[in-house]
């Protein structure tokens, strides 16, 4: 896994066990990876990123299980049917909090932009699946891998590049579309940006990111419809992000877990210790021992 994916961090929901296997072809220069494993979440944090020598954009397109994919304050949901994309040059998070069975795409980054195509603002996106080119997209993906095994190398070179060219055409439609689903995109991004930048305020709530952005909190309710948790699980859901890094940071172990759980917004240490666990399968305490004990 590190050595096909550039390095990840990741965790196990507080499992002993894990089983995955991990199954690889290559189309040219698109790398096409079958990933089956139970529950898991990796991390790829900025450091990480910025040590690996290769930029690729990277695709996960489900077969069976969903995944919670986050990257640039963005989150979203991918299910079978669909697909998501992320850039590996950046720190980024993808949850898997069930079994799975996952086709991951690794397309290089420059031939995605070198005709132009300005990618940070798709990056960490549901781009589709289930209609138009996403849906063509995705078919062709999954039958490319089932067939490489028995292509040439000169066919396989050709079949990734045609992956190349549909994934483009993918991500021109979604930058393209003028929809309210873009628009309701737009108003996820501000409050998640929004929510970003104030999640160590305890006084986050919200009636104050209804206030700031200066819309009703219907319309914020209305913004995360489609997604699998509610605005209040997604602050949730990034402090406890935020605190499991630093208790897996060896550079924070002076400092108390609930200096940091108090760091990132939380309020009460009991509410903070039940909600970790919840989240983690750990208790703070038993994550940060693990975690430490593993870099160690």
């Amino acid at each position: 896994m590190s050595a096909l994916f550039g390095g990840l961090d990741c965790d196990l929901y507080g499992d002993s066990v894990f089983d995955g296997r991990i199954i690889t072809s290559h189309a040219g220069d698109v790398v096409m990876t079958r990933l089956e494993a139970n529950r898991h979440r990796v991390t790829r944090s900025t450091r990480l990123a910025r040590s690996s020598d290769t930029s690729y954009l990277k695709i996960v397109a489900p077969w069976q299980g969903n995944a919670a994919l986050a990257q640039q304050g963005r989150q979203t949901w991918v299910r079978p049917g669909g697909w998501a994309i992320y850039d590996t040059t950046g720190s980024y998070e993808v949850a898997n909090p069930e079994r799975t069975e996952h086709l991951i795409v690794m397309l290089p980054k420059e031939q995605l932009t070198e005709r132009g195509l300005r990618i940070e603002a798709l990056m960490g996106r549901h781009v589709g699946g289930s209609s138009g080119i996403a849906r063509v997209a995705l078919e062709t993906m999954r039958s490319i891998y089932q067939e490489l095994p028995l292509m040439t190398p000169e066919a396989a070179r050709g079949a990734g590049n045609l992956v190349t060219d549909l994934v483009r055409l993918s991500l021109q439609e979604l930058a393209g579309r003028a929809t309210a689903t873009t628009q309701q995109q737009a108003l996820k991004d501000r409050i998640r940006e929004f929510i970003g930048q104030n999640l160590r305020d305890p006084g986050l709530s919200l009636d104050r990111v209804a206030q700031v952005l200066n819309c009703s909190k219907r319309h914020l309710h209305n913004a995360f419809a489609d997604e699998e948790e509610t605005l209040a699980h997604y602050i949730l859901h990034r402090r406890l992000q935020a605190c499991m890094r630093d208790l897996k940071n060896p550079a924070q172990l002076a400092r108390t877990i609930t200096d940091i759980a108090f760091s990132w917004g939380f309020s009460n240490s009991a509410h903070f210790s039940r909600v970790f666990r919840e989240h983690a399968g750990l208790s703070p305490s038993e994550f940060r021992q693990a975690a430490l004990s593993h870099a160690a």
